[in-house]
């Protein structure tokens, strides 16, 4: 019996590929070692499968160490009835559900809360005002494909609860004369395969998904093991329509091949009874007409299979997202809590504040082809003292490596934010050795790999490794920290003595203005001084001239009626002028000859000694016989 029940549990295994044995065996318990019942359990058949598989189930009879006989029976399981009661009652009910979504538009996640009753048009309406991306200029990824018509409800669409969409900006504005005649436009499509070409028509209504599960019914290669060349590079490409594919025309060239997969060492013979109690078995030569597990098993999708990440990520930040949620969906709550966002954001949060409130940064490197990967997730991550650890003391970011696309994207980032050797350290840990669990911390001013921890190590040996690198993080961020004092407190200093220069600069400057200003004024005002003089000088000057001009001339010494008049000047002058004026001279003659001499009457009297009286009050006109000057006097400046 102990024979018997590794042989189910390896069928098990090998069909659901299901690794974590404990999981294994609870599905197996549950249904009392039915192989067949487990798998319904696990796997429940698509509603898309004919009438005689939907009705039939299955019973397993081991035959030897190596051959199982799989025998079909026409009964329900109580199990696999409710199933489908449950999944035709569903769509009703969540009809009134309210969906959650997560929009990713220009690198921002925008979350959308709609009931299920709504329609795509109310959708995008919504995103118009949240986004700010007009309904004609949406393009949508992972909404439906042809099924998102405007009128199509939301809840008709199987939108997964927290489900991703993609939302960008069309390059230019299409009329609806211009979408209407992609949508009805047919597209060629030329696909090789192997030594073979299918020439195939479709609508441009047709999406990209559709024309693949086409392509298994011509090649018999699973959607899910085709590899394709030549698809245009589309954000959610598998639900887009080809009319906004961007597909040559005439027609465009495509190549398919199935991707490389593992081979089962367990063989299966297949025959039909309607009671099982009395089902016979036949034996069947190993030949190549016997059915492989994918063509027995075809088109069943699980949720909890689903990878980690999509084959083509174009934005790091919207792949954590999905890596995170992808991620607790499969592995439980019991997981860590991943950072969603960029690596250089990741570093930022981690290793780039200050030291007292710096943490570790640990990066995790997933690989689905790696057969420590589920040990890993479920036992080591999923222990409660890692995720204690993990959650007081980490940043944690997560990558998928196993599409080469996303790969190179993550040491493309590695190269930029670390350097190239932690790029080339990643590049360097084999598949076998994955999943990997990088530690990164910032030491003195660098920020780097500090140790790799290797997928074929224990929760002890984890835990030790954690602990280890928390230590030495713990004195480095101290050491930090103490030199982050002295700095401040350098820098406090420096400050202090900063503003104090400034202040005495500033002080020394206002002075030095004052002082210029009043320099400045004093300039101004011996200016204004000198150019008033040399106004006066100029004007007494002319006033000179104008009387030494209106001077009459000067009589000989012998001429008769000669009038001799002396001036004695002011003190502290000790001269005196001396002129001869003819008697009939006017008193102005005599005045000019002082004006011309320097001596104007505005600014000096003359004065006459006997009687005393100042001259400049007599009229001007009096001749100097008149005014008792002649034959000769002797007259007093006096200044005003």
């Amino acid at each position: 019996m102990a024979e018997n029940r590794e042989e189910i549990l390896a069928n098990f295994q090998g069909i659901t590929n299901i690794e974590d044995v404990a999981e294994a065996i609870f599905h197996l318990e549950e249904t009392n070692w039915d192989l067949l019942s487990a798998i319904n359990r696990v796997m429940p058949q698509d509603d898309n499968n004919s009438a005689s598989q939907s009705n039939d189930t299955h019973d397993v009879e081991m035959i030897d160490d190596d051959i199982s006989v799989i025998t079909l029976k026409k009964p329900h399981p109580p199990d696999r009835e409710d199933r489908n009661q449950a999944s035709t009652s569903s769509p009703k009910n969540n009809s009134i559900d309210l969906i959650e979504l997560q929009v990713h538009c220009n690198n921002k996640i925008h979350e959308i809360k709609i009931s299920g009753a709504s329609t795509v048009h109310d959708l995008k309406k919504q995103l118009e005002l949240v986004c700010g991306v007009p309904v004609c200029r949406q393009q949508i990824s992972g909404l439906g494909g042809s099924r998102a018509t405007s009128a199509a409800t939301l809840s008709s669409l199987g939108l997964a609860r927290n489900g991703v969409l993609g939302l960008k900006a069309a390059e230019r504005l299409m009329d609806d004369d211009e979408v209407a005649e992609r949508l009805t436009t047919t597209y060629v499509l030329r696909v090789k395969h192997d030594q073979r070409e299918y020439t195939l028509k479709y609508p441009g209504t047709k999406t990209v998904q559709e024309v693949k599960n086409d392509l298994y019914s011509l090649t018999d290669i699973p959607v899910r093991h085709q590899v394709w060349t030549g698809w245009p590079t589309v954000t959610g490409l598998d639900d887009t329509v080809l009319a906004m594919v961007g597909l040559d025309l005439p027609q465009h060239e495509l190549t398919v091949k199935r991707a490389p997969s593992k081979q089962r060492e367990y063989k299966r013979i297949v025959v039909e009874s309607s009671d099982s109690d009395n089902s016979s078995v036949e034996e069947v030569e190993d030949g190549d007409s016997f059915p492989t597990e994918d063509d027995m098993f075809v088109d069943v999708s699980s949720e909890r299979l689903q990878p980690l990440m999509s084959e083509h990520v174009e934005d790091e930040a919207l792949g954590c997202i999905e890596f995170a949620q992808r991620f607790r969906a499969r592995y439980g709550p019991n997981t860590p809590n991943f950072f969603e966002g960029t690596l250089q954001d990741a570093i930022k949060e981690s290793c780039l504040k200050p030291a007292k409130e710096r943490k570790l940064l640990g990066v995790y490197l997933h690989h689905e082809q790696s057969v420590l990967s589920n040990v890993f997730c479920a036992q080591l991550l999923g222990c409660e003292t890692v995720l204690q650890t993990l959650a007081a003391n980490f940043v944690l970011y997560g990558w998928d490596l196993t599409h080469p696309h996303n790969n190179n994207m993550l040491l493309t980032s590695i190269a930029s934010a670390l350097g190239p050797v932690a790029s080339m350290t990643i590049r360097s840990i084999p598949v076998e050795r994955l999943p990997a669990l990088l530690i990164i911390m910032r030491v003195r001013s660098n920020t780097e790999i500090y140790s790799v921890i290797n997928g074929n190590v224990g929760v002890s040996e984890l835990v030790g490794s954690l602990v280890e690198a928390l230590e030495r993080f713990a004195s480095q961020r101290e050491e930090d920290a103490r030199l982050e004092r002295e700095r401040d407190a350098r820098q406090r200093v420096k400050l202090e003595q900063d503003e104090a220069y400034q202040r005495s600069l500033e002080a020394d400057r206002a002075k030095e203005e004052v002082k210029k200003q009043q320099e400045l004024e004093r300039n101004q005002e011996l200016e204004r001084v000198e150019s008033e003089r040399q106004i006066e000088e100029a004007r007494k000057e002319a006033l000179r001239a104008g009387a030494e001009a209106r001077l009459p001339a000067e009589p000989a010494e012998g001429d008769a009626d000669v009038a001799r008049v002396r001036v004695r000047l002011p003190p502290p002058h000790h001269a005196c002028l001396e002129r001869r004026f003819r008697a009939s001279d006017s008193l102005a003659a005599l005045l000019d000859f002082l004006a011309s001499k320097g001596y104007p009457k505005e600014n000096y009297k003359v004065i006459a000694s006997w009687p005393r009286r100042d001259l400049t009050m007599e009229s001007h006109n009096s001749t100097l016989k008149a005014l008792k000057l002649y034959p000769q006097e002797t007259v007093m400046l006096e200044e005003r």
